[in-house]
């Protein structure tokens, strides 16, 4: 099973990668890679993006992402946590349906630009903004379900805006931390590319022991998107409540 995830996430053929790189060259040219105040309607719902915040249209992931949030993903009474919530594109959709939705990211800039679209949209009264390093910001809390459109390239991150594409620990310490923030049948949606080393996180999920589904996927012509479901095995749901899984030892 590993084999087919990892498939899913694979690099793909050279002419798929050249296309991409001519089509990263037309968006330069048309100005789209340019860092400044940009006004987005994903779904028909609108984003301002400022600059040194990830866009969620450009590169597609937020889009697809928001795309997949609805009510029978999220339900009324859901405590919902968007890790990585750059525009707060995924809380905002969240909002619609959560009781609830915590947004966090490590960029400031990021968690100033998801407070104005939170009250853009009207929800800044179910959306709770915080600035931090993965689950820092949320110490002692548990989650219905936690979104992460994580950074897919594992390199240092050159500044804040960097920081949505570049890190070289994301995937350890997400997979490391996620149990002990989930509440009892609760899970987690986490997108992974073809542009990036999306392996190094499937690998990180299999050694922590999740089980992982594919809860939707897209393909464009330079790039698969796959939206994993993951869901934590019995012994890390008691290991992360500090009690001892059946049949070991106190």
């Amino acid at each position: 099973m590993i084999a087919e995830e990892a498939g899913r996430v694979a690099r793909l053929p050279l002419v798929a990668r050249l296309l991409g790189k001519a089509m990263a060259l037309g968006n330069r040219l048309a100005g789209k890679h340019r860092d400044d105040f940009r006004l987005e309607r994903v779904h028909g719902v609108p984003f301002l993006v400022t600059p040194s915040v990830f866009n969620p249209k450009v590169p597609r992931t937020g889009e697809f992402f928001a795309a997949q949030i609805d009510s029978r993903l999220v339900h009324r009474d859901a405590l919902v946590l968007d890790m990585g919530t750059g525009s707060g594109v995924c809380a905002v959709f969240a909002a619609r349906y959560a009781q609830r939705v915590v947004a966090v990211d490590i960029n400031p800039a990021a968690t100033r630009c998801a407070v104005i679209n939170a009250l853009l949209n009207d929800l800044e009264h179910k959306i709770d903004v915080r600035h931090g390093d993965l689950f820092a910001p949320v110490h002692g809390e548990r989650f219905d379900l936690v979104l992460f459109n994580p950074p897919f390239l594992r390199e240092a991150p050159r500044d804040h805006r960097d920081q949505a594409w570049r890190s070289s620990d994301a995937a350890e310490r997400f997979a490391a931390g996620l149990a002990a923030h989930l509440k009892p049948g609760g899970a987690a949606l986490v997108l992974l590319s073809t542009f990036g080393d999306g392996g190094a996180f499937l690998r990180e999920f299999h050694s922590q022991g999740f089980e992982i589904a594919v809860h939707a996927e897209r393909r464009f012509l330079n790039e698969r998107l796959t939206l994993f479901r993951l869901t934590p095995a019995t012994r890390l749901v008691t290991a992360a409540r500090g009690v001892p899984a059946a049949g070991s030892l106190a």
